[in-house]
């Protein structure tokens, strides 16, 4: 199991678009992905579960992994994350 701390620098936060991105992204691999804001922890696979975080700019998220590809799936989540989920906008 890994975890990681992570701020939202996205200006918009982490609406509707890079969750749908996040998840998407999450759902390639057999890890489970768990996302907790605010003493509140969800399915990092669900979109809805992620949507319900409300995560503004500026919000710091705990991401968890665990499984057989946590590294991988952790690796590319950072990615996402440090481009500011400009995938999610093509």
């Amino acid at each position: 199991m890994i975890k990681k701390e992570i701020t939202i620098e996205n200006p918009l936060g982490l609406h509707a678009r890079p969750s749908a991105l996040l998840c998407q992204i999450a759902q390639q691999y057999r890890a489970d992905l768990s996302i907790t804001k605010d003493d509140i922890r969800v399915n990092g696979k669900s979109i809805l579960g992620v949507l319900s975080l409300a995560a503004e700019h500026g919000s710091v998220l705990e991401l968890e992994v665990s499984g057989p590809d946590e590294d991988t799936l952790l690796k590319d989540l950072m990615g996402i994350f440090s481009s500011n989920f400009e995938d999610a906008y093509i």
